[in-house]
Parts: structure tokens; C-alpha cells; sequence
């Protein structure tokens, strides 16, 4: 009797976190702007559910390919066929100098900016641009002065044959 009961409690958690994912999987479905999912938190609220639960959820929504962790806890819907930059985010900021067409001495894109074009936050951004800074490429950041571009990225080009 004890192993029946076992399993009862296990399948009860496993439905729940499966019906929430497939209400979430709804969700994205339905709403092809939707970029970022409910926080964990959201999930606990909306759901009346614990933590390990709604993590559950992301779990298995990661496992159907719908979606993805990003820096700071959240996630972020994966859409088929959607092309998603993998590289560090210093990286792609620092090819915002040539897709920009910033010259030497530009003033670059604000934290704020950045944070929203490349949908992470404002102090995930602070890091990577502090270590643009210190690789030479940006000035450093002072209260009421924009940050402005110091050098351009070397590009690594194949050699010719």
C-alpha cells in the first residue's frame, strides 16, 4: 500500500508542473510578442504552487525547446526557426560599434538601451561594459557622461590564399 501512495503523491506534482507548462505553452502560442515568460514567482502566485514546481514548469518547457534561461533568473521564449545569438554579451556589444557605424570618439548606446535591445538587464550590461572598458574599446562610464568609443574591435579575418 505504502508504494501506491508513493506514486499517487509523485503523479500529483508531475500533472500539476505538466498542466502548468501546457497552460504556459498555450500562452506563448497564442502570443506571438511574447518574449519573456512569468517569473517563478508569478507561476507560485498565479498557480498556487510551490517554487520547486513552477521550476518544473521551466524545466519542461527547456526540454521542448520553448524556451530558454536568461542572466538574472528569468526566461525567455524560444520560438522555431528564431536565430539566437549564443556569444558572451560583451561580444555582441562590441558589435554594436560596427553595426552602429560608431567611428572613434562616438558617443555609445546608454546601459538602458542596450539592457532593452538585447532583453537583459541594465546590470548584466554594466558588467559586460565594464569589461569593454577595460579591454580599451569603450571610455569609462562617470554620472552625467555618456560613454564614448575609445577603439574599434580588431577584426579576425581569415588570411588569403
Amino acid at each position: 500500500m505504502t508504494r501506491g501512495t508513493s506514486v499517487t503523491q509523485q503523479g500529483s506534482p508531475r500533472g500539476t508542473f505538466l498542466r502548468i507548462a501546457d497552460l504556459v505553452r498555450a500562452r506563448i502560442e497564442a502570443d506571438q510578442d511574447m518574449v519573456e515568460l512569468p517569473s517563478a514567482a508569478e507561476l507560485m502566485r498565479e498557480h498556487n504552487v510551490s517554487r520547486g514546481v513552477a521550476l518544473r514548469v521551466f524545466a519542461q518547457l527547456r526540454k521542448d525547446r520553448l524556451a530558454e534561461p536568461v542572466p538574472g533568473g528569468r526566461w525567455r521564449v524560444v520560438r522555431p526557426g528564431q536565430d539566437v545569438d549564443r556569444r558572451p554579451l560583451e561580444e555582441r556589444l562590441a558589435d554594436v560599434i560596427a553595426s552602429d557605424n560608431l567611428a572613434v570618439g562616438a558617443s555609445f548606446p546608454s546601459t538602458t538601451e542596450l539592457s532593452a535591445r538585447f532583453g537583459v538587464s541594465r546590470p548584466t550590461v554594466s558588467k559586460a561594459l565594464g569589461r569593454l572598458e577595460s579591454a580599451g574599446l569603450l571610455s569609462a562610464a562617470r554620472q552625467g557622461k555618456q560613454r564614448t568609443v575609445r577603439a574599434l574591435p580588431e577584426r579576425t579575418e581569415s588570411p588569403e590564399s
